[in-house]
């Protein structure tokens, strides 16, 4: 088989979390998903949008989002232009490296972050640069200037759910000659957010999903924001109709209730709070988190253990594959009746 690049027959692809098919019968903790359901507006807009005879799935959809721009302009206090619209944060990812990283081109990021960063690199035959983190949560032997062309930034940081510091994201920005992303999957449920370094910087990239705070990882929703001259770059690369109808009337009605969003926003975050208290009083070291999940050691160090004992359960958490994070467990918050379970099953495998 010589039909394949070399580079593309060797590599290993991204494994994202485990899906169970009859997921129903399962406390599902493993892939960071909103446990409450969407909007109901978003419902409401989907089927307006459809119609009684799906009539309206016989066109294209708007090619370039721009309705979802607007809405987006409007909330995060951007002109349309600064805002491109995404098929889940990971094709502007994506997209991102195809745009600025040429073949043997350095792209970075900080290990342990998201590791697809490093398998879209390799796609585009990009070079791939890792820095790892102190004890203090700071990246370790970061240049004074980096070269790179993309740095890709997870705050706050998935799998361990600590923030960086704004300040020490502007040094970053400051130090790096080509894009700083900025990766928010997680910022709405953290207690800061660096929108501002973007009208500040022309290097800096802030990337946004709707997957997570906006239940709708279903409808694969994403953007970015940038200066318009980056975003235009991005809107000549991307799949021309890369957002369905359907996905584009529940992102203009998810944007749209705020409320609803707070409220979702505000029971996750109290759940997050008190089940970190609760590992903790076990014997757990957790890292406080800003994030819907909590990145939890057992007193004994061994997470494949309790993944297991949890699995047997029908409790489904995250054993990362990385020898650096195999002392512990990623696990989502889920419902306070959720997590009360999952709790009484840790106190019970000790």
């Amino acid at each position: 088989m010589g039909y394949l690049r070399p580079d593309i027959a060797a590599m290993n692809g991204y494994v994202p979390g485990f899906q169970p098919p009859d997921v129903a019968s399962w406390i599902k903790l493993n892939t960071n998903e909103n446990p409450y359901p969407p909007s109901p507006k978003v419902v409401e807009a989907i089927l307006a949008e459809l119609g009684s005879d799906g009539a309206s799935l016989r066109t294209y959809p708007s090619a370039s989002s721009q309705i979802l721009r607007e809405a987006a302009g409007v909330l995060y206090g951007f002109d349309p232009s600064w805002i491109i619209m995404a098929n889940g944060s990971d094709e502007v990812l994506n997209n991102l490296i195809r745009a600025c990283a040429g073949e043997g081109q350095d792209v970075g990021y900080v290990h342990p972050s998201y590791s697809y960063y490093s398998t879209l690199a390799e796609i585009q035959g990009a070079a791939v640069c890792s820095y790892g983190l102190t004890d203090a949560f700071t990246i370790e032997a970061f240049p004074e200037q980096y070269h790179g062309k993309v740095f890709f930034l997870t705050t706050p940081n998935s799998p361990l759910g600590f923030a960086f510091p704004l300040e020490y994201i502007e040094e970053l920005a400051q130090n790096c000659g080509g894009l700083l992303v900025i990766d928010e999957a997680y910022a709405d449920f953290a207690d800061y957010n660096a929108l501002e370094l973007v009208k500040k910087y022309d290097n800096v990239v802030v990337t946004r999903t709707l997957s997570k705070s906006y239940a709708l990882a279903g409808m694969r929703l994403g953007l970015a924001i940038a200066r318009p001259e980056i975003i235009a770059a991005l809107d000549k690369i991307r799949d021309h109709y890369n957002l369905d109808r359907l996905a584009q009337a529940a992102c203009v009605a998810a944007l749209q209730d705020q409320a609803y969003f707070r409220e979702s926003c505000r029971k996750i975050i109290e759940t997050r709070e008190w089940f970190t208290r609760e590992l903790t009083s076990i014997g757990y070291d957790v890292i406080p988190s800003q994030t819907n999940f909590v990145f939890a050691t057992p007193p004994d160090k061994n997470g494949k253990r309790v993944y297991t004992a949890l699995y047997e359960h029908k409790i489904l958490v995250r054993l990362l594959s990385d020898p650096l994070l195999a002392h512990g467990l990623r696990i989502s918050i889920g419902t306070r009746e959720e997590m009360e379970t999952t709790l009484a099953i840790l106190k019970k495998i000790g």
